[in-house]
């Protein structure tokens, strides 16, 4: 296994249980306990956890994982959500999407669309994730749009009053949001204040706005807002979702599509 495979791997493990043992860690992992403290003490190099006597921690109570680090998580109910978010989308429209795993899934999806490998353009796609933008810039299908702002690590996410000045230019017809956080009676939510604040943005300038979320980030807070349940038009996530959960969404006026 390689260095970045066994960090993605124990960051995946941390966040998933909170703390980690060196012993416990190297058995997961099938490596020797002496590759497991060298590479906790690179990672708390980096502030990607917190060193403790024979093992580590998160970092912090709301821990939020680098993009880069995220593996599968959740992925085949991503990919399912993704398609159908696609599906909601009509060749021609302007489309807005935020940064993360799910909503560069969806972008993957619109990407491989039959209907979408012509057009002039088949899709406007305003983003201000980096990473998106550089998978569809390759489709000269597409009209990227790119705000400016400065970039976020954690997120690839471009934030900051360059990315206000293009997103309060434009218009677009649909806004897909991806969140740390759902919840009916407080909305949907991020964990970086500046980001929410271009997400908001982003929602405001659409004319429909659709949250991409799997069934873990229903019924969460997190700690910066994005915009009131209200602002949400549909809501796709997968099966799991508990069927009060959902009802809950429906009862304040979402669509809700699980898959």
């Amino acid at each position: 296994m390689s260095r970045d495979a066994r960090w993605k791997a124990l960051l995946e493990l941390l966040v998933e249980r909170g703390r980690l043992d060196v012993e416990e860690a190297a058995a997961e992992l099938e490596v020797s306990a002496a590759t497991i403290r060298r590479d906790f003490d690179q990672l708390a190099e980096q502030q990607m956890l917190v060193r403790t006597r024979g093992g580590a921690v998160v970092h912090g109570v709301s821990y939020e994982l680098p993009l880069r680090y995220k593996t599968a998580r959740h992925a085949s109910e991503k990919q399912r959500i993704a398609k159908a978010v696609a599906d909601l989308i009509a060749p021609g429209e302007a489309v807005g999407l935020t940064g993360g795993t799910t909503t560069t899934e969806v972008a993957r999806a619109l990407a491989v669309r039959s209907d979408l490998v012509s057009g002039s353009p088949a899709l406007t796609v305003v983003t201000n994730a980096l990473n998106i933008a550089n998978e569809l810039a390759v489709r000269p299908q597409f009209k990227i749009v790119v705000t400016g702002g400065v970039a976020r690590p954690q997120s690839y996410e471009l934030i900051g009053p360059l990315a206000d000045g293009v997103l309060a230019q434009i218009t677009i017809d649909v806004a897909v949001l991806g969140v740390v956080a759902l919840d009916a009676t407080h909305g949907a939510a991020a964990h970086d204040e500046a980001e929410a604040a271009i997400n908001r943005l982003l929602c405001e300038r659409a004319e429909r706005v659709i949250v991409a979320a799997d069934s873990s980030k229903l019924g969460q807070r997190a700690f910066a807002r994005i915009c009131a349940t209200d602002a949400v038009d549909t809501l796709v996530t997968d099966t799991a979702a508990p069927a009060e959960t959902v009802r809950r969404f429906e009862e304040a006026g979402l669509q809700v599509i699980t898959v």
